[in-house]
């Protein structure tokens, strides 16, 4: 099982023909991702990648039966590719875009309530399903098909962390990457939700980091809902200065429980098995696997 993304999943990429979405749509094709063409306005009719380019994402559903989004569009435009792929019916939608004005967010937030599809991101790595599905900018040569699920708000970091399950002998049932932007799709939580509702999914990697509330969220949840299975927590963040904006929008420290000591005191309370490092988080896998 999986989550998300499979490799039955249809896969269109926007911003097909820039140089972000060219390169990246590769990538994922030559991991074997069922990607069924791309949409750049105003190229509709030609072939890029030898897949079709279509004009909107309405005629990639009508044609090619899409049901998945990647978006590579600039920040200007890539609230309105996110409300487009909602519009047309996209299921799941995964903005890789970085630097996407809060405001438009907002009306994305709002535009997308009561719709049957799922965002995941902005500025986020992406999804992988191992060995059947990338729809992101993740190497894929450090996945490896297992029974650990991970939702990380750092890219970087869900690499290190698949990487060090992998070496482990064990591997990614899915990983979401879900951005680190103030407003993004997919919160912690549900993305925790997902995985704990999956049923190949064993143990799930919780990589969250200073600003916001979602993962303390998430592990609150995670305690109500009875700790059905065990989640390994970590909190990037822990020698940042309060109040300073660190790296990107999100990784704001707005209170006393925004910081990294605060929050890895809430997820271990609520039962999280939490890591001081990163470089910790396959051992401790292993452990609670055990």
């Amino acid at each position: 099982m999986s989550v998300l993304v499979n490799k039955d999943s249809k896969v269109i990429v926007q911003g097909f023909t820039g140089s972000e979405g060219t390169f990246h749509a590769g990538q994922m094709i030559e991991y074997g991702t069922n990607v069924v063409g791309g949409v750049t306005p105003g190229k509709g009719g030609q072939t890029h990648l030898e897949k079709p380019v279509f004009n909107t994402v309405a005629d990639a559903v009508k044609e090619v039966g899409a049901d998945t989004s990647i978006i590579f569009v600039p920040p200007a435009f890539a609230s309105d590719a996110i409300m487009e792929a909602a519009e047309a019916g996209i299921k799941v939608i995964i903005c890789i875009t970085e630097g996407i004005p809060t405001a438009d967010m907002v009306k994305v937030k709002a535009y997308l309530e009561g719709r049957d599809c799922t965002l995941v991101g902005p500025n986020c790595p992406g999804v992988i399903t191992p060995e059947e599905a990338k729809v992101g900018i993740m190497p894929g040569f450090v996945f490896k098909k297992g029974k650990v699920g991970i939702v990380s708000k750092s890219g970087t970091l869900t690499y290190e962390a698949a990487d060090q399950v992998v070496r482990r002998g064990l591997g990614i049932t899915t990983a979401i990457g879900i951005g680190g932007d103030p407003i993004i799709g997919t919160t912690t939580k549900e993305a925790v939700q997902l995985l704990m509702n999956d049923p190949d999914t064993e143990v799930i990697v919780m990589i969250g980091e200073i600003g916001g509330q979602l993962e303390a969220d998430a592990a609150r949840w995670i305690k109500e809902t009875g700790n059905k299975k065990p989640v390994v927590g970590f909190i990037a963040g822990q020698t940042a200065p309060a109040g300073r904006t660190m790296g990107h929008a999100g990784a704001i420290v707005g209170g006393k429980d925004d910081t990294a000591q605060a929050k890895m005191k809430i997820l271990a309370e609520n039962g999280v098995h939490v890591v001081e490092s990163p470089a910790e988080i396959g051992q401790k896998v292993v452990e609670v696997l055990s």
